[in-house]
């Protein structure tokens, strides 16, 4: 049984990869309390990859309260965050440590 086991998840991983080059990718780019774009269309229930990157001298913080996410990125650094489905609509997402700057993401 453990046998099978390593065998499956041997396989899922090899797999993994070649999934997460297949995704589609979005930039956002994060400048000491700027985001560009601030409106990010991507598509609805598909698989999708954002790149954050900071090009900003201090740390930024990728945050979505409606889409569950968050991620830290400090200055100079480029981040992903993986979205395996999401409804269509529009999530708003903010940088934590500059919380006038926001954006909105529309999935469609």
């Amino acid at each position: 049984m453990r046998g099978m086991a390593l065998v499956l998840l041997t396989a899922f991983c090899a797999a993994a990869p070649a999934f997460a080059e297949d995704m589609p990718v979005f930039k956002v780019e994060l400048k000491d309390g700027t985001i560009s774009p601030s409106r990010l269309t991507v598509p609805a229930n598909t698989a999708f990859k954002i790149e954050v990157s900071n090009t900003g001298a201090s740390p930024a913080e990728f945050e979505s309260l409606s889409l569950h996410k968050e991620k830290v990125v400090a200055a100079g650094i480029t981040s992903s965050l993986v979205f395996r489905r999401l409804e269509a609509g529009d999530y708003d997402f903010f940088d934590d440590f500059h919380p006038e700057a926001k954006a909105t993401l529309i999935a469609k």
